[in-house]
């Protein structure tokens, strides 16, 4: 598909983006990137705020720490 850049820009079919309520856009060297913005998924956040405590296998042995107090 080609598209003609006026003073307003270029305008997208609304068909390509099924599904689709945001979108980034961004410019890399000569292409302009379109790419949907996907809804936060919490799972991405664990770790991201660690906590200080006295045990140190945490890590290694979390389901004995998570499942039996």
């Amino acid at each position: 598909m080609r598209s003609k850049v006026t003073e307003e820009g270029v305008i997208l079919p609304r068909q390509w983006f099924p599904g689709v309520e945001e979108v980034e856009i961004r410019r890399e060297k000569d292409r302009v990137v379109v790419q949907p913005v996907r809804p936060d998924d919490p799972i991405m956040e664990l770790g991201r705020h660690p906590i200080t405590t006295d045990v140190d296998d945490a890590s290694l042995n979390h389901d004995r720490y998570l499942y039996n107090g």
